[in-house]
């Protein structure tokens, strides 16, 4: 089984949607029982809150259930129970490795799986939850057919 986990700063926006967007993928894959798919924070600010209101908007839209999602931070016991730490952007590498090197090499940002090679930028920022939703959904593409090349899956 691969053990992915989602991480940006908050897990209300990209995280979620990642996380959610990511199950989606590969039950229409028939590939989700090869899978364990989660997302965390980086930071403890949004701690128990539910799924940004821009996120839950696009995950309704695609029929996609997210219903009791709260915001949790990584912690180092994820770091090690997970194959893969996919994160949105650089900034959460910094914040993770404050708090727990990352000694296996196992956080890697979305978008290095793409020709994109930059950061998902943050929709609590910005306000463009599609321009999220269109950079994750290229990034989970590539992830996948990252772990399909690599004969993970």
């Amino acid at each position: 089984m691969i053990k992915v986990l989602f991480v940006c700063h908050g897990n209300i926006c990209r995280s979620p949607m990642a996380e959610f967007l990511f199950k989606d993928y590969v039950n229409k894959k028939g590939t989700a029982n090869k899978f364990h798919i989660e997302s965390r924070a980086t930071s403890s600010e949004e701690i128990g809150n539910p799924v940004h209101y821009g996120t839950a908007k696009i995950l309704k839209r695609l029929n996609i259930d997210y219903r009791g999602k709260r915001a949790e931070r990584i912690s180092e016991e994820d770091y090690n129970n997970y194959d893969f730490i996919i994160i949105m952007e650089e900034y959460n590498r910094y914040n993770i490795e404050r708090r727990i090197p990352d000694r296996d090499r196992k956080i890697h940002t979305l978008l290095e799986y793409t020709d994109l090679k930059r950061d998902i930028s943050d929709p609590w920022y910005t306000g463009d939850f599609e321009g999220t939703y269109n950079d994750i959904t290229i990034g989970l593409d590539g992830f996948y057919s990252y772990l399909k090349n690599n004969g993970l899956i």
